[in-house]
């Protein structure tokens, strides 16, 4: 196991790095906070070992290649991902399709390295950083075959509503970047972020809703309920999801 981070040195030297892209770009409001929380020794050696093969950091001075990355499969990007269990299912539910999962997390980067190799996952990129510069520096136009935001943070206080990803300025950039009928799916147990999710996505001219008639979609079959989740339906948490494709362009 490598030792804590010293003087801004990596953790994990083959692993993801603290700050991948740095001060290469402007400082703006950040949708998440940091976390790098105590990784366990099996999360440690995942890093260690497969970080090089299936992870990536997003530095923003590449544009990826997703055809080389995944063989050709369509491919999903996920933001933000805890654990990884939830991704994991997807991933080997479907292996037709690559999932591209995006956290700042590095105790869920380690699990769902580890998870993905014990399953045979060959479908499954690991980015860590900031999702919004891997979106608008390091994705093609068109790229992406789907997008999902599954439990963002509601950041609940109002003062720290503009931190929430789901607004108005970041459909604009997620909609360049995934093809014209591609689904962004999002889900939160939060009902006043849910509200805002429909209202935004539903004032946006590049996205439609997928349910006939509007409103809110029922939990699709592919997306697992996860042990959050569950604890939070025994609470009488309602959990709801928003399942808006991407308008043909004009």
């Amino acid at each position: 196991m490598s030792h804590p981070t010293r003087n801004n040195e990596p953790r994990f030297p083959d692993g993801p790095a603290p700050d991948p892209a740095g001060s290469h770009f402007e400082r703006r409001i950040r949708s998440f906070q940091p976390r790098r929380s105590r990784v366990t020794t099996s999360q440690g050696e995942a890093l260690e070992r497969l970080w090089g093969t299936w992870g990536l950091d997003i530095d923003g001075r590449r544009v990826l290649d997703l055809g080389a990355m995944f063989d050709g499969r369509p491919v999903v990007l996920e933001i933000g991902f805890g654990m990884g269990e939830a991704t994991a299912q997807m991933a080997a539910d479907d292996r037709d399709t690559g999932i591209l999962a995006v956290d700042v997390h590095t105790p869920g980067q380690g699990n769902l390295l580890g998870l993905a190799e014990r399953a045979g996952l060959d479908n499954v990129r690991v980015a860590n950083g900031d999702a919004i510069i891997l979106l608008r520096e390091m994705l093609a136009p068109d790229s992406l075959d789907g997008m999902r935001v599954y439990f963002p943070d509601p950041w609940p206080k109002k003062r720290h509503h503009k931190r929430r990803l789901i607004q108005a300025e970041f459909l604009t950039l997620a909609a360049t970047r995934l093809k014209p009928g591609a689904v962004l799916h999002c889900a939160t147990d939060w009902e006043e972020y849910a509200e805002q999710m429909l209202e935004v996505l539903d004032a946006h001219p590049d996205f439609e809703n997928t349910v006939p008639g509007g409103g809110y979609a029922p939990r699709p079959a592919f997306r697992p309920l996860t042990r959050f989740e569950g604890q939070g339906l025994d609470k009488g948490h309602v959990v709801h999801d928003l399942l808006f494709a991407r308008r043909p362009h004009a």
